[in-house]
């Protein structure tokens, strides 16, 4: 398969990043299927693709889009709770939470539904590509296409093959990538490839520096910011990110590797099962970070 035979993409869940990569693809020119559980689910993702604060009307709003281009991108996207309709798409991007056997319950299901020349690319930040290709029988077209948030606006996509990846499946994947306008960079294939591990590193040793009093937490911030050019300190990331989510990928990775460096903070595990599990407008339920729970002045 060629880079001009994917015509139909597929995008397993529409949460903030499912909703972004479809958003990429139908604005690329794609017709995307987007599946999620819920009709209230995907009526919120397409709010956000059209209205959100990385969405297409403030591409309008900046001359960069008119409102009709909007109105045609939105037209490329489908809606479904009904999984089955990606089954003649050329190529699908899983999207859902870090759950290993969540997404291989889904590639199973994907890979008896799907014509055989479909790839499954994974967006996990963490998980070994080779061990949800295990689920499938086309494990020679499964294949880590890790993006980032927020998918419109950021350029790095991580590339990750499998053990039994072939390389028409990772150039197929590659061309893709540069097709939606952003760099395509390959890791290796070990938990938390190389983005998750190195920005876990960083949160990891804010965390233990803030506990021996090394410095607070808005200063932590503060200085990572003006000190190293980061666009947000470690506590607004994880803030930002979910502690949650932050202390699940550490306990995989720490679980998978045994590296003491990954292993999570009795004061993060402490502060996600009081509920405090990020930023409020972002993490429905949410108490809070760490922001809220220690009241450094912001």
């Amino acid at each position: 398969m060629e880079i001009e035979d994917i015509k139909s993409i597929g995008v397993i869940g529409a949460g903030v990043m499912g909703s972004g990569i479809a958003q990429v693809l139908a604005r690329t020119g794609y017709h995307v299927v987007l599946v999620d559980i819920s009709e209230e689910l995907l009526k919120k993702a397409l709010e956000k693709i059209e209205k959100g604060p990385f969405g297409l009307m403030r591409l309008v709003e900046k001359g960069k889009l008119t409102e009709e281009e909007v109105k045609n991108i939105m037209e490329r996207i489908h809606p479904t709770i009904n999984i089955n309709e990606v089954e003649d798409c050329d190529f699908i991007i899983e999207a859902v939470p870090e759950n290993p056997e969540l997404k291989k319950e889904i590639f199973k299901k994907l890979d008896s539904i799907c014509k055989e020349e479909c790839i499954f690319a994974s967006n996990t930040s963490s998980i070994l590509i080779t061990d949800l290709a295990s689920a499938v029988e086309r494990k020679e077209k499964v294949i880590g296409m890790h993006w980032f948030n927020p998918a419109p606006v950021m350029k790095l996509i991580e590339v990750v093959r499998g053990a039994l990846t072939s390389d028409e499946t990772y150039n197929l994947t590659v061309r893709l990538a540069e097709k939606c306008g952003k760099t395509p960079v390959e890791a290796k294939d070990t938990p938390g490839f190389f983005t998750t591990r190195f920005i876990l590193i960083l949160t990891n040793e804010a965390v233990r520096m803030f506990e021996r009093g090394i410095a607070g937490i808005k200063e932590i911030d503060t200085m990572a910011k003006l000190g190293f050019g980061f666009p947000m300190g470690p506590f607004e990331l994880m803030d930002l990110v979910g502690l949650d989510t932050i202390l699940h990928i550490s306990n995989y990775i720490y679980n998978e590797t045994g590296e003491e460096i990954f292993k999570p903070s009795i004061t993060l595990k402490k502060l996600v099962l009081s509920g405090y599990i990020g930023n409020k407008k972002i993490k429905t339920g949410s108490k809070g970070g760490w922001y809220d729970y220690y009241k450094p002045e912001k």
